[in-house]
């Protein structure tokens, strides 16, 4: 949205000076959380925009030192209103449930930690958009990341006939570093500073930590970036061992003590970051084409995913589990890509929903020294079978079926080999391919 689309034309006299001044400025609903951009946010859509700001600030279970301070300095900073929207319980229940359904692991990796909370905020931002009459929704969101889509595409598919203002997007600071000397020049306290530039985002499901020197790939991440995670190598030297338990896909008890989903992640980010497991240093690939370095903690979000495919292994029929693994990927796309309220994303998670209905079971982790690993499992539903599985007394396998299996199995490709033999073909082409690199690299 261009500055000239929302500055009022000048008036005709004084009269009208007169009158414009006592209309009451459209309104902008800004996404706040109180770090840099969205703190300078509030500043520049005043100035630049002439427009009302109505800042909301959402609890996903993020670090903070209260939400009410926050609040206070949107207010000082200029926002006519700040509501504080605690979005905790609905964001376990509502997306960290489908996440969980999902195995979410975006490039079989990263939790998707900023991506779950974005469409949940987006969905409060409307509604307080309707509530309030504004006409925009601004976030701070930069023009070379994966938020801007998730925020904007979800709003467009909430609510269509909302205009979208991206401040940090269109201004003309071209760095962190005079995004910081702006906001100074203008009285805007913020929480980054030269000597600590890092871009930090938060949620029960864990931290992104990303800018500073960690724009280096060669660089090793400097300890001070971790809050929720101990140094593997000053964890514990005695194992922890923890027992979750699931019900319908959904974890219901910690150790046989039952508590809510909410819990038990808030439980797990202090078990599991006390043994230095959940860190991730990856190089990740941006839907806008860049190749970006990454740095997240997910000491929670990595043991519960690990816990559920478990159980999923145990209870899953063959074909459903195979199946289901090329989906979760596709899940994590839609969810990374800002896709939560597209069509495709609910009907994906109707599938991953029907899988859910029977998984409901223990299992057993053990927890040491940045590690994680599955040592027991049990279920009702299991489909695993002792007698089938074993080699010793009480095998119930039939391997005199196998012969047959392995001929009818086998079959088609047994027809092409003799029919390609009986032609003289090479079967094989890229065998000798192979042979001639192997020999011009030995060479």
């Amino acid at each position: 949205m261009s500055e000239t689309a929302l500055t009022t034309a000048p008036a005709a006299d004084a009269t009208a000076d007169s009158t414009a001044a006592d209309a009451p400025k459209e309104k902008v609903v800004l996404a706040y959380s109180g770090g840099l951009d969205t703190s300078v946010c509030i500043k520049w859509l005043i100035e630049e925009y002439n427009l009302d700001v109505v800042a909301v600030v959402g609890d996903v279970g993020q670090e903070h030192n209260g939400l009410e301070a926050i609040k206070a300095k949107a207010l000082a900073t200029g926002a006519v209103d700040c509501m504080v929207v605690d979005m905790r319980e609905t964001f376990v229940n509502e997306y960290l449930s489908a996440a969980l359904a999902a195995n979410a692991l975006y490039e079989n990796k990263y939790p998707l930690v900023s991506a779950l909370s974005r469409p949940l905020i987006c969905k409060h931002l409307v509604d307080v958009a309707h509530k309030v009459g504004a006409t925009y929704i601004a976030h701070g969101c930069t023009g070379k990341g994966n938020d801007q889509v998730r925020f904007e595409a979800s709003i467009l598919m909430l609510d269509p006939t909302l205009s979208i203002i991206a401040p940090v997007r269109d201004w003309d600071l071209t760095s962190r570093e005079e995004e910081m000397a702006w906001a100074a020049e203008h009285g805007i306290p913020v929480p980054t500073t030269q000597a600590s530039p890092y871009s930090i985002d938060d949620n029960l499901w864990g931290r992104a930590i990303e800018c500073g020197v960690l724009e280096n790939p060669w660089t090793e991440p400097p300890a001070d970036i971790y809050t929720m995670t101990v140094d593997p190598q000053a964890a514990p030297d005695e194992p922890t061992y923890v027992s979750i338990s699931f019900k319908a896909g959904i974890p219901c008890a910690l150790n046989d003590t039952p508590m809510s989903y909410l819990a038990i992640i808030e439980e797990l980010n202090t078990i599991a970051g006390q043994n230095g497991y959940g860190r991730l240093d990856m190089i990740e690939n941006r839907l806008v084409g860049v190749k970006s370095r990454e740095c997240y903690e997910c000491p929670a979000a990595l043991t519960i995913i690990n816990a559920h495919k478990a159980l999923e292994d145990l209870c899953l029929e063959r074909d459903v589990l195979h199946h289901k693994l090329a989906l979760e990927q596709l899940w994590g796309d839609c969810v990374y890509n800002g896709q939560w309220f597209s069509p495709l994303k609910e009907a994906l998670d109707a599938f991953m929903a029907h899988t859910q209905q029977c998984l409901t079971g223990t299992i057993m982790l053990k927890l040491y020294k940045g590690s994680c690993t599955v040592v027991g499992r049990k279920s009702d539903y299991s489909l695993y079978s002792f007698e089938l599985a074993t080699y010793g007394q009480g095998d119930e396998f039939d391997q005199g079926a196998a012969a047959g299996f392995i001929e009818l199995h086998a079959l088609s490709c047994k027809v092409w080999a003799k029919n390609r033999l009986e032609m003289g073909a090479d079967m094989h082409p890229l065998s000798s391919k192979v042979d001639t690199v192997c020999e011009f690299a030995t060479n």
